[in-house]
């Protein structure tokens, strides 16, 4: 049986105080980037509010480098999913090109490919984030919801850039 498959890509720019050195750090150092994305560490994160609040991580690998890969694996609601990434692009402190796969419990729910540029701005930088999102359901609210999702991360990662 075939699945209905539906794409969306959107793009989310946001403004920081802060040079691209020090936003790049937050995507390239795993403990920072487990603190913003998997809310690692605190009670209230917007991951738990998109994904419940029995959310868990169970683990969390990175090995960030062009080629390199990231792994989250973790439980929402109980249900085993998983966030697999391939490092297609880094040039340090102005690009990352990925792209990862996730699946809720053994289905593939989506595929997605992302760009993120670091824009120096004066003595900050503009983040523009692009996904290109291929949603195996078909269902326009999942491509909604990533879109909403991904927009509250980067508030987490504008926290995490602010006081990490």
């Amino acid at each position: 049986m075939s699945q209905k498959v539906l794409h969306h890509t959107f793009t989310i720019e946001r403004t920081f105080p802060h040079s691209p050195a020090k936003v790049f750090a937050a995507f390239s150092d795993i403990k920072k980037k487990r603190r913003w994305m998997g809310g690692d560490g605190k009670p209230a994160h917007t991951t738990k509010d998109h994904h419940g609040p029995t959310f868990t991580i169970d683990s969390h690998t990175m090995d960030f480098r062009v080629e390199g890969w990231e792994r989250w694996r973790f439980k929402a609601d109980g249900m085993p999913m998983s966030n697999d990434t391939l490092y297609l692009d880094i040039v340090k402190d102005q690009r990352l090109i990925f792209a990862y796969t996730m699946h809720y419990g053994d289905a593939k729910i989506s595929s997605s490919h992302t760009t993120i540029e670091l824009v120096p701005e004066g003595s900050g930088t503009t983040l523009v984030f692009t996904e290109q999102g291929v949603y195996l359901d078909g269902n326009p609210e999942s491509a909604t919801m990533r879109e909403a999702g991904s927009r509250d991360l980067i508030e987490e990662l504008v926290k995490e850039v602010e006081h990490g």
